[in-house]
């Protein structure tokens, strides 16, 4: 049996992601693309309605995967030492990947045992969440998180700015445009929309100022949050050059 588990293991957790994907891994992941699929479909009533019964077979056959899949890794990871015995299996069900793994089939149950609809609709959507499984069988999605984790101090300032700019702009076009507009400026939370729709520069067209001081207040808002949108991806683009020219140098250095 142990021989069983640590070929599992190896399988299930190897070292690092490889370049190429093994069957298993393979099969899974065109699991989990197809689960996603099923989950859109199922949203366009011309579809789900006719094919009702092939869409609860191919939801049985998806949750019955997953479950077998979930099982599986907590029984091989007590080849771990990390993860050995019932106290270390309890500390992997904790961990990020194996948090996604089990949300990854709750909501199935929830579609097959609750009579809620608002409860099936949200579960439904929410098996999208098995999408997450990728980053352990993609190097490249394993990679843009190390990255997004390795600057996470930096996005999270710069996003903070942003949102600081978000609300006292959109305060001071509470107190410039709420008597004139009440409906979209009467208040801050009303406001808000006004602010992430200038700020990101993407303007709708559905609210936008009447007065020359909100005008005034637009305007400057939208060239504010041309470059403070610019922040993160400005962040995240350097950590990916960084990322990318070590790896460069790395391989160079094993050639």
């Amino acid at each position: 049996m142990s021989g069983i588990q640590n070929t599992l293991y190896a399988k299930f957790y190897p070292p690092a992601p490889p370049r190429s994907m093994s069957p298993l891994n393979a099969f899974l992941s065109g699991l989990i693309i197809s689960c996603s699929i099923v989950v859109v479909l199922e949203t366009e009533p011309t579809i789900a309605g006719p094919n009702r019964h092939m869409f609860v077979l191919l939801d049985t056959l998806f949750a019955s995967v997953f479950i077998i899949e979930y099982f599986v890794r907590l029984w091989v990871i007590g080849c771990d030492p990390r993860y050995s015995g019932v106290i270390g299996r309890i500390k992997y069900m904790v961990t990020p990947m194996a948090v996604i793994d089990l949300l990854s089939i709750v909501p199935f149950f929830f579609v097959a045992f609750s009579n809620n609809f608002f409860l099936v609709r949200v579960a439904r959507l929410f098996r999208m969440i098995s999408l997450a499984k990728f980053s352990r069988y993609s190097r490249a999605m394993t990679e843009f998180a190390e990255v997004i984790l390795s600057r996470k101090s930096e996005l999270l300032l710069s996003l903070g700015i942003v949102f600081t700019v978000l609300l006292f702009a959109s305060a001071v076009m509470y107190e410039v445009e709420g008597v004139a507009q009440p409906e979209a400026f009467g208040s801050i939370p009303r406001a808000l929309w006004w602010g992430v729709e200038t700020l990101t520069t993407v303007g709708y067209g559905d609210v936008y100022p009447r007065t020359l001081l909100g005008k005034i207040c637009c305007g400057l808002t939208a060239i504010a949050g041309i470059g403070l949108i610019a922040m993160p991806t400005g962040v995240v683009a350097a950590a990916f050059t960084e990322t990318f020219a070590r790896m460069r140098d790395q391989n160079f250095d094993d050639e």
